[in-house]
């Protein structure tokens, strides 16, 4: 295993928690276009938490991928699904998209991982 990506997001959630008190206007305007984002429209939950898991690998945020992978797995994304996606974040993003993708497959694979031991 190369990073435990469940255990790094369960160590930021404090951190972005201690940034929501710092800073309240800025984090409620933060979770207010969050939620208008990712409101089911044309698009449903999944597909919107498979590009945002791309896009955390085309903006190499490890953190990121730590936080889509949990929510793809949430709302039922395959194994097929996320590879897919994930493939269009390489495209889009080259070789360092690359080794971001790699891990973004390991991370979704742990929190399954996660679930089917609960």
């Amino acid at each position: 295993m190369h990073k435990n990506w469940p255990e790094m997001a369960d160590t930021l959630n404090p951190l972005v928690s201690a940034l929501r008190q710092s800073h309240p206007d800025v984090m409620r305007a933060f979770s207010q276009m969050a939620q208008s984002a990712t409101k089911t429209g044309a698009l449903d939950a999944k597909t919107k938490e498979l590009i945002a898991f791309a896009v955390s690998v085309a903006a190499r945020c490890d953190a990121c991928i730590a936080f889509h992978a949990k929510a793809a797995q949430k709302y039922g994304a395959t194994r097929e699904e996320v590879a897919e996606a994930l493939g269009m974040a390489v495209y889009m993003g080259a070789g360092p998209s690359v080794m971001y993708a790699a891990q973004a497959l390991e991370a979704f694979d742990q929190y399954v991982a996660r679930a089917a031991e609960s």
